[in-house]
């Protein structure tokens, strides 16, 4: 097993490194590359990497850190100010997004169920893709910052309530009480952090402050733990991952631990868009090409429209609200996590669920390309817009 591991990681990272060669001197966006090579090494492509779903669990990790660092340097007042600006625009466009994914899935000959939850699935923007084509200096120190971070995590409560729908019972019957009782789970798991993170993680980092190792090891320990205990109690990991980071955010080495964190962040998030390219099956594409097409085209072009719009009326300025909504132009990766748990509870068949992934994937890749060509980002091809 260690050595097919070892395999995997060397054909991953090693074809990355070649293949993020070839896109820099080419002027492409790397997450572009690590999809491609994805599709290409993986099970429907060359088939050199087999066990895309050992990979793709091993890839999570990334959007745990993702979210853990994120929290970190987040204050709770920023945050709820930031809440306050974007409910309304979320929601909003949450609802228009689903409508015109409901008719394009409609328009295509799916039923009534299908169609419903590939609109569910259009109503969400990429955390990843989001968060990580912003430049660091913008997100954690301007408006267009914490504009982004509302805005995502609301649509992330969003998707975590999709997802209880789905997984509130067999047979597409939903469980009410399983859903009150969940929601209920998160302003206690909130209270549990708050609690556990003053009364003893702070005191602990305020005497072993010198020992690296060991602030290293308490970060990832608090930030997996809380993490499994959102998911036990039917939140998300991502959710506890967030939480974990934001109560600790106070903490005058919460920049370091950030520091030490990231190029693990990145390890894992390379497997990620790695993960994601290879767990698509090519042959079943002639078959949905049109449809996938037509529904990544409609989000890539009136999501930026629509969240200009409806951010314009929240009195944001014109420049500004173009940026978010170019930003946000994508369908998330929840949507990919709506289909998986869709498809396994026999909601959605094979052809409804792998529409939503190429429509998915289709977003990630043109999105990728607009940011990285037309505003600052970290990883821009042109030295003009690169910001770290």
């Amino acid at each position: 097993m260690s050595e097919t591991v070892f395999q995997s990681f060397f054909l991953i990272f090693t074809g990355s490194a070649i293949i993020a060669s070839m896109a820099i001197f080419g002027r492409q966006p790397l997450l572009v590359a690590y999809i491609t090579l994805g599709a290409l090494i993986g099970p429907y492509g060359f088939g050199w990497v087999q066990d895309v779903h050992l990979l793709s669990e091993i890839s999570e990790i990334g959007i745990i850190f993702l979210l853990f660092l994120l929290g970190l340097d987040l204050q709770p007042k920023s945050l709820l100010r930031a809440f306050r600006k974007v409910t309304v625009v979320t929601l909003i466009s949450s609802l228009i997004f689903a409508s015109i994914g409901y008719l394009i899935a409609r328009l295509f000959g799916f039923t009534t169920t299908e169609s419903l939850i590939i609109g569910a699935a259009m109503m969400f923007s990429s955390t990843i893709i989001g968060i990580k084509l912003l430049p660091t200096t913008i997100l954690h120190h301007r408006h267009i910052g914490e504009m982004m971070i509302g805005l995502l995590l609301m649509q992330d409560f969003l998707a975590i309530f999709v997802l209880l729908v789905l997984l509130s019972g067999d047979g597409g019957q939903i469980n009410i009480t399983q859903i009150g009782i969940t929601l209920l789970a998160l302003p206690l798991l909130i209270l549990f952090a708050w609690g556990f993170v003053r009364w003893v993680l702070l005191k602990l980092i305020a005497k072993f402050d010198q020992m690296g190792e060991y602030i290293f090891l308490l970060a990832i320990g608090w930030c997996m733990g809380l993490s499994e205990l959102a998911e036990v109690l039917g939140l998300s990991r991502e959710i506890g991952a967030f939480l974990a980071g934001i109560t600790i955010a106070s903490s005058p080495i919460s920049q370091h631990i950030a520091l030490t964190l990231k190029p693990l962040r990145d390890f894992f998030l390379i497997m990620f868009f790695f993960s994601l390219g290879a767990g698509f099956n090519l042959g079943l594409l002639p078959e949905i090409a049109l449809a996938a097409a037509t529904l990544g085209v409609a989000m890539l072009i009136l999501k930026p429209v629509i969240f200009r719009v409806l951010l314009e009326r929240q009195s944001e300025r014109k420049v500004l609200a173009w940026d978010l909504g170019f930003r946000l132009g994508q369908i998330s990766e929840f949507s990919l996590l709506i289909a998986y748990v869709a498809f396994n509870a026999s909601l959605i068949g094979v052809m409804a669920s792998h529409l939503i992934q190429a429509a998915a994937i289709l977003t990630f890749l043109v999105s990728s390309y607009i940011v990285t060509f037309n505003f600052p980002n970290p990883i821009a091809v042109s030295e003009k817009l690169r910001r770290n």
